[in-house]
C-alpha cells in the first residue's frame, strides 16, 4: 500500500512540474493512472483505479474508459404455453466489455453531439449494430437489451463518474471495476474540453491480467477445452454423490 502511495506521489509531482513548465512548451493536459495493471487472483472482488492530471485553467475534463472488445449475444424471451422460453436472439461485435465516463460536469453540456459522437462518449453513441441485418425498431430492441445486461452486472456504470479539481488546473477521479471484469487491454481517453470542442486528448492503456490459480485455469480451459469440461463433469457428480452420502448418513 505504501508502494503504491509512493508510486501515486511521485507521478503526481511529475504532472505538476510538467504543468508548471513554460507557456511556450507547456502542454495543455497531462494525465496518468495510480497504476497500469490490476491482477486478478482467486478472491478478486473489484478494484479502484485513480487517475489524476493537471489542464489549464478554464477547461473541462471527460474520460472514457473502454475495455477489450467482445461478442455478445441478447436473447428476448416470450411466453408460450405459459413457459418463458428463449425465441430470439441478436448477436453484436465489437462490443466494449466495459464502458464508463466521468466528466467534470454533465457530458451533455460541456459537449454537442456532433462531437460526443465522432469520439463515441456515451453509451448512446457506441457503434452497437447487430451483425444480422434487423428492423430498426428490432434492432434498436435488442441494442436497449445489450446496455440494459452491461448496466445490470455493473460494466456500463449507468451515471458519469465526477472528475473533481483539486487545486489549479490539478484534477482526479476514480474509476471502479466490478469483480466481473474481464482480463484484457483497456484503453483510458482524457479529453481536455472548451467552449463545447475537444482542444486535447491524451490515451493511456491499463492492463487486467489473470494470475496464479486463476490464470492457470483460464489458460487450461483455452488450450484443453474437452478436457476441462470433462473435469467439470466429473467433479460435479463427485460433489454430488458426497453430498447425496453425507446426507444418507445422516
Amino acid at each position: 500500500m505504501r508502494g503504491e502511495a509512493a508510486a501515486v506521489l511521485a507521478s503526481l509531482l511529475a504532472v505538476v512540474l510538467a504543468g508548471a513548465a513554460t507557456p511556450a512548451r507547456s502542454q495543455p493536459l497531462v494525465a496518468d493512472l495510480s497504476r497500469h495493471l490490476i491482477a486478478i487472483t482467486a478472491n478478486f472482488d473489484g478494484t479502484e483505479v485513480l487517475l489524476f492530471g493537471t489542464v489549464e485553467r478554464g477547461a473541462d475534463v471527460v474520460v472514457v474508459v473502454r475495455g477489450p472488445p467482445e461478442t455478445a449475444v441478447v436473447r428476448r424471451k416470450t411466453r408460450t404455453l405459459g413457459v418463458w422460453l428463449n425465441t430470439e436472439s441478436a448477436r453484436f461485435a465489437e462490443v466494449p466489455s466495459f464502458y464508463a465516463v466521468a466528466a467534470t460536469g454533465v457530458v451533455e453540456d460541456l459537449l454537442p453531439a456532433a462531437v460526443r459522437a465522432r469520439h463515441r462518449i456515451g453509451v448512446e453513441h457506441l457503434d452497437l449494430v447487430p451483425t444480422e441485418p434487423l428492423a430498426a425498431a428490432e434492432a434498436d430492441a435488442f441494442r436497449d437489451g445489450l446496455v440494459r445486461n452491461k448496466r445490470r452486472t455493473g460494466l456500463y456504470p449507468v451515471s458519469p463518474a465526477p472528475v473533481r479539481f483539486v487545486g489549479g488546473g490539478l484534477f482526479r477521479t476514480t474509476v471502479a471495476f466490478p469483480a466481473n471484469v474481464r482480463p484484457g487491454r483497456y484503453a483510458v481517453e482524457v479529453f481536455d474540453v472548451r467552449d463545447g470542442a475537444i482542444t486535447a486528448a491524451q490515451q493511456s492503456a491499463l492492463i487486467i491480467t489473470k494470475v496464479g490459480v486463476e490464470a492457470r485455469l483460464s489458460d487450461f480451459a483455452r488450450s484443453e477445452a474437452p478436457f476441462y469440461g470433462l473435469g467439470a463433469i466429473v467433479f460435479a457428480v463427485a460433489a454430488g454423490w458426497a453430498a447425496a452420502t453425507a446426507l444418507r448418513r445422516t
